[in-house]
């Protein structure tokens, strides 16, 4: 029975927060599916080989073939970073299966401390899915002193089914390349935790000149 006064409906006011609710659920919805995209991204990435990404093992390979096959090694410093930053050697050719060992070699050339994190890859891309590092330097934190200079190790070997592929059962050069960045403090994005212990190399003595 009305008392004469105006009615007011409250389903206008229910569907709105509804509605907000929605939207406020995808919104966050979407910033969680943004972060984990990093991660997925880089695991795709580490299994594949996707965009020249070597894979990282602990265990060598079973069997070695009689082919040979060049490896090249590259080195790079971007901006910000006043560091020398060069492979020991420029090539090595080994048999496929073959394990091998290789250093690299970093030196501050700044008078203050400064720190670094080293990023990689493999041409031809396709490759990386059957470059197999067994010890690495990359996505870990290298902090060197003014002058001081650190060797740092990698172990590889190139997987001996990388024959099987069409595009690559003639392979006969891969070139592995670094490139060191300044420290900034964040985790790398393809960074895999299993692959930071045990990767740092022997410091050596500071040196002048």
């Amino acid at each position: 029975m009305s008392d004469g006064r105006p009615q007011v409906s409250l389903a206008p006011n229910r569907a709105n927060r509804i509605v907000a609710g929605v939207c406020v659920a995808f919104f966050v919805g979407m910033i969680g599916a943004s972060y984990a995209a990093v991660p997925l991204y880089a695991m795709f990435c580490r299994v594949t080989g996707y965009g020249g990404t070597t894979q990282r093992v602990t265990q060598y390979a079973d069997r070695v073939l009689d082919r040979k096959v060049t490896i090249r090694f590259d080195a790079n410093v971007a901006g910000g970073l006043p560091w020398e930053f060069r492979p020991d050697q420029r090539e090595v050719t080994i048999k496929i299966g073959e394990t091998a060992k290789i250093g690299y070699t970093a030196r501050n050339l700044f008078e203050t401390p400064s720190s670094g994190r080293a990023t990689f890859n493999v041409t031809p891309e396709l490759a990386g899915a059957y470059f197999n590092k067994v010890e690495c330097f990359c996505f870990t934190e290298t902090s060197l002193k003014p002058g001081e200079t650190l060797d740092m190790p990698v172990v590889f070997y190139v997987d001996p089914d990388i024959i099987t592929v069409p595009e690559l059962k003639n392979i006969q050069t891969i070139t592995l390349s670094y490139t060191f960045f300044p420290d900034t403090g964040e985790k790398p994005v393809a960074e895999a935790p299993a692959a930071v212990q045990g990767e740092r190399g022997t410091k050596t003595e500071s040196i002048g000149g």
